[in-house]
């Protein structure tokens, strides 16, 4: 299962970005060896659409798991039909490492 979170820096050690179309990063987690990789939000500085694009980023990557803060009512759309499962609520508080076990261990 690959799980993806979005980040405002490029380590398990970073803060969770709230933003989902206007992270930095995406933080994606092969949930079963705990590598990952860091991939650019391509969309972070788009005119418009960003939360489309950046969903579009995450169904190529084969992502079953977004966790994040918020997402936008076209990007859940985009993310819903790429069948990847969205859990919304995350703060900027929190490190990625921490949102992944946390999510692990509630699953």
């Amino acid at each position: 299962m690959l799980i993806a979170v979005t980040s405002s820096g490029d380590s398990l050690d970073s803060l969770v970005n709230e933003k989902f179309g206007r992270c930095q990063y995406f933080i994606i987690v092969n949930a079963d060896t705990m590598k990952y990789e860091v991939v650019p939000n391509p969309a972070e500085n788009a005119q418009g659409g960003a939360g489309p694009k950046a969903a579009e980023v995450l169904v190529n990557k084969g992502v079953n798991v977004l966790l994040t803060g918020h997402v936008g009512d076209k990007a859940e759309e985009a993310l819903k039909k790429g069948h990847i499962h969205i859990i919304t609520g995350l703060n900027e508080n929190t490190k990625i490492a921490d949102a992944i076990k946390f999510y692990l261990s509630k699953k």
